[in-house]
């Protein structure tokens, strides 16, 4: 919700009687002579699904660094963690009524309401990261952020990401899709991410990410699917013992805002919203990828075992998937995604 703080400053008693008396206390203006100022400032929530210290906690930090540096404090920010303000569909909902300010989510969610972002949960569109970012900042990026903002009223502000997905599971380790086959495995609220699973051979089922891990330390599901950093921040080496390197999705984690507190700003704000989130997009990325590194290193410290599976069986098994979804996500795009000179 947008926050305002006013503060209106008098010189004397004597000031405040002669306000009182021509009733202009109301609008937050001064009087000729006071001496004092009037300045307004907004504070903007903001949703994130992970922690402080993960790469969507670096990214939104340095937005709001930037916004409150480039707006001299006029303008701030106040994050929310770890699913805080609700589930990144309810998020994502929140936005586009106005009732949430700001996010960062998944775009898992998202294909529920936009065909189009289904692109993002089909299997091995994207090669590396370098392909992907040069997608999202071409114009099939700037056309997809227009259909948000057409659609759900919400403005994206970034392409942020959460990265490549790999798997992760407390069965065995998988070196091809056969050795998925009866594993119980969650998804998000994807009908893509299901058919993915299961052409893969798992028995795969929607989940709301606050769910997971506790549905994984129980036994109800055995599989999962994030990036590295996202497998870490939650700690789920605590309740997986295999960790798979599948890259199976590239998943972006688009900054966005609530397209009406967007426009409810000055268009000289609304500029200085977008350079913020501007600057903040290559810290966030570059972030994003050292953790995957760093974190690679991390779980097989914590005795996660680590395996390289078969990536064209993978490829090979994804195919169906693709030409199914195909209609409705649309070929143009698919084939735009896929075959993006990046070079």
């Amino acid at each position: 919700m947008k926050k305002f703080r006013s503060t209106i400053l008098f010189s004397s008693l004597s000031a405040i009687l002669a306000l009182s008396a021509c009733g202009g206390g109301e609008n937050n203006e001064e009087s000729a002579g006071d001496g004092g100022s009037s300045e307004e400032e907004t504070v903007i929530d903001v949703s994130l699904p992970l922690g402080a210290e993960s790469q969507q906690g670096v990214g939104v930090l340095k937005f709001g660094e930037e916004l409150e540096a480039l707006t001299d404090g006029r303008i701030t920010i106040e994050p929310h963690y770890d699913n805080a303000l609700g589930a990144e569909r309810e998020v994502f909902e929140g936005m586009g009524t106005g009732t949430i300010d700001a996010g960062i989510i998944s775009t898992g969610p998202m294909g529920g309401f936009i065909d189009e972002f289904l692109l993002f949960d089909l299997p091995y569109i994207f090669e590396n990261h370098e392909h992907a970012h040069s997608f999202l900042d071409s114009e099939h990026g700037d056309e997809l952020a227009k259909m948000v903002k057409e659609q759900q009223d919400v403005q994206v502000l970034a392409w942020m990401e959460n990265g490549f997905r790999h798997n992760s599971n407390s069965v065995r380790p998988v070196e091809t899709p056969a050795d998925l086959e009866g594993i119980d495995h969650r998804t998000q609220e994807s009908e893509v991410q299901v058919d993915t699973w299961e052409a893969f051979g798992a028995n795969a089922t929607p989940m709301a990410w606050d769910e997971v891990y506790t549905a994984l330390q129980q036994g109800v599901m055995e599989s999962q699917e994030n990036p590295l950093p996202t497998i870490y921040d939650v700690n789920f080496y605590e309740v997986q013992d295999y960790l798979n390197l599948t890259q199976h999705v590239y998943h972006p984690a688009p900054l966005m805002m609530s397209n009406s507190l967007f426009e409810s700003f000055s268009e000289e704000d609304q500029e200085l919203i977008m350079e913020a989130a501007e600057t903040a997009l290559p810290v966030q990325r570059e972030e994003s990828m050292a953790q995957e590194e760093e974190y690679l290193e991390e779980l097989q410290n914590e005795g996660m075992e680590v395996t390289e599976p078969d990536l064209d069986a993978f490829r090979e098994a994804a195919e169906p998937v693709i030409e199914e979804w195909s209609s409705t996500v649309g070929e143009d795009l698919i084939d735009a995604a896929r075959n993006y000179d990046y070079d």
